[in-house]
């Protein structure tokens, strides 16, 4: 009797281990999200220059979140990687793996020229931390790499608006016009910045720097934004004996965001 019930204890035992390994195989993510419901535009990240988003979307894609779970979905540069993977590239090879299949994406670049690349949805179990995401190649070979998703923010669908902004700090002297034009495109909001001043040459944001626009007239600028949050930004101006890079803090007010 004693050595039946052992046997029963192990088989179920043996059972909730083979549970657990298969539980690693599918491509779904456990967490649940922190976000509402909704469409976010978001950081995707990877530990590789060989693994990136398409230089187009400038390492943003479009997370979406339904029923508590998170799936963000990334255009790739090429149709170089076959599949993707959620998890590591042994269990990739599993018996039963549930590979993730390419989409066909569009890509249009800033020059206009238009592009068919591979698109993944990728399950996401969690925000601003490194989870395992192999891939697969044309040359049949399995990647390890760890991918991670940070900064989301509301989706604004592709368009042109127009959205109020106001400016602090600097010397006072300067202004900028608002509502400013509000440009979304390939995930990333673009707002027009337009001077009182024809001295300013360029702004940077997060030390990227972003030249005027115009040769003439008041200094013109279209540079990356956030909406209601303060961005502090740095713009070089001449008007001075010596050019001089001063510091403002921008805020645009997401409530006021029109079509234009």
């Amino acid at each position: 009797m004693k050595n039946r019930i052992l046997a029963l204890v192990l088989s179920a035992f043996c059972l909730l281990l083979a549970a657990c390994g298969q539980a690693g195989v599918g491509a779904s993510a456990e967490a649940s999200a922190p976000l509402p419901d909704g469409t976010y535009a978001a950081v995707f990240k990877t530990d590789s220059s060989m693994f990136h988003i398409n230089e187009a979307y400038h390492d943003k894609a479009l997370l979406t979140v339904k029923d508590g779970k998170m799936t963000i979905h990334i255009t790739l540069p090429s149709k170089n990687t076959v599949n993707l993977f959620y998890g590591t590239a042994e269990k990739a090879q599993a018996a039963g793996a549930v590979l993730i299949e390419p989409t066909n994406d569009s890509v249009t670049y800033d020059d206009g020229m238009t592009e068919e690349v591979y698109g993944f949805d990728v399950p996401v179990p969690y925000l601003d931390e490194e989870f395992d995401c192999a891939l697969i190649g044309t040359k049949g070979k399995w990647y390890d790499h760890k991918v991670s998703v940070s900064d989301p923010v509301p989706f604004v669908p592709e368009g042109e608006y127009t959205v109020d902004v106001t400016m602090t700090g600097g010397t006072g002297r300067a202004s900028i016009e608002s509502p400013a034009v509000l440009v979304s495109k390939n995930y990333t909001l673009w707002a027009e910045i337009v001077w009182s001043s024809t001295h300013y040459e360029y702004m940077l944001v997060d030390d990227v720097q972003y030249d005027r626009l115009d040769a003439e007239g008041n200094s013109v600028m279209r540079i990356p934004v956030v909406l209601d949050q303060d961005m502090t930004v740095s713009a070089l101006t001449t008007a001075m004996s010596e050019p001089h890079l001063i510091e403002y803090t921008l805020h645009f007010d997401g409530a006021s965001v029109k079509a234009k």
